[in-house]
């Protein structure tokens, strides 16, 4: 097979599965919606069950539900008719995955869950199947075929599961409400987390607090720059900040005029330098310096000046 045909196949498989998501986007509606607003509802939890690759796409689905606030477990529907309905309460609203909608497990196990009374939300690519009809909820998901060039193993249908159960998830995140701070409850750990909790207090706070005054001659700035270590240093007047001067202004200035024994810091700041209060998240300074390519910023504590806080913070702290 030469490279033309693998790259041929590769586009073929990207292309079907993107007619399934275009014809899943199209499908959505009413059901959908009862399905969101019922989950939202429930006092209880969602339980995702399924079998096959259906089973490993609802796992990721009960992940995702968890962490965005909305209780969730796994239930194995072949596990399920050995036992495992035992975890099943009155109040769980079941979500149920199956492309066929007729697999033997899947035969024996809705008419279990609706002998306990559960809310039943089946998820199937056929709108006529055993699930199908016994679900009092049914998200389709429409497929013309599979993937791979034998149309048989579970590729455009797993894409097309694993779609719609972002898209139940994003939906229900909206209609409650669930904001970055409650994000971040549910993702302490790493640095997605540490973009949700970690503050600039919390990096500036370690730091030195470069400052000089305004009229400071070059010589004292020059080593408060450089004993403080963090590139720049606060200008001050009458107990206010009111400019910064970087490394980089000093440079600058060597440049650019021969006679410097006269320049006080006020010749060389920079006024109202760019800056950030001490409550604001560490992703914010990120997205500050990155906007005007800068390596630190001062920060305030409302009108107080609390510090400096530096782009090496961020990188230690792995947010970049």
């Amino acid at each position: 097979m030469t490279k033309k045909d693998l790259v041929d196949i590769g586009r073929a498989a990207i292309r079907i599965e993107r007619d399934a998501l275009s014809a899943l986007h199209d499908s959505i509606g009413n059901e959908f919606v009862r399905a969101v607003q019922i989950i939202e509802q429930c006092s209880g939890r969602l339980i995702v069950t399924g079998i096959g690759k259906s089973a490993i796409v609802g796992q990721k689905i009960v992940a995702t539900m968890n962490s965005t606030g909305t209780p969730s477990l796994f239930m194995h529907a072949a596990d399920a008719i050995h036992g495992d309905l035992g975890m099943l309460r009155s109040e769980d609203i079941v979500l149920c995955l199956s492309k066929s909608g007729k697999t033997n497990e899947i035969r024996v196990l809705v008419p279990l869950i609706k002998n306990f009374g559960n809310t039943l939300v089946g998820m199937t690519a056929h709108e006529d199947s055993f699930l199908a009809r016994h679900a009092d909820i049914v998200l389709f998901t429409p497929i013309q075929k599979e993937a791979d060039p034998n149309n048989l193993a579970p590729t455009a249908s797993t894409t097309s599961q694993m779609a719609l159960g972002d898209a139940l998830a994003t939906a229900l995140l909206a209609s409650r409400g669930f904001s970055p701070d409650d994000f971040a409850q549910y993702h302490p750990g790493g640095a997605l987390g540490k973009q949700l909790y970690l503050k600039v207090s919390d990096l500036a706070q370690f730091n030195e607090r470069p400052v000089v005054e305004i009229t400071d001659n070059l010589r004292t700035t020059l080593l408060e720059i450089s004993g403080k270590r963090l590139g720049a240093t606060a200008v001050r007047s009458e107990g206010k900040v009111v400019g910064i001067v970087t490394d980089g202004d000093i440079r600058r200035m060597l440049e650019k005029d021969e006679d410097v024994q006269d320049l006080c810091a006020g010749d060389i700041m920079t006024k109202n330098p760019k800056s950030i209060q001490s409550d604001d998240f560490a992703i914010r300074a990120l997205n500050t310096m990155r906007d005007f390519n800068i390596h630190q910023l001062i920060v305030f504590n409302k009108e107080q000046y609390f510090g400096f806080v530096h782009l090496h913070d961020l990188i230690r702290e792995g947010i970049v």
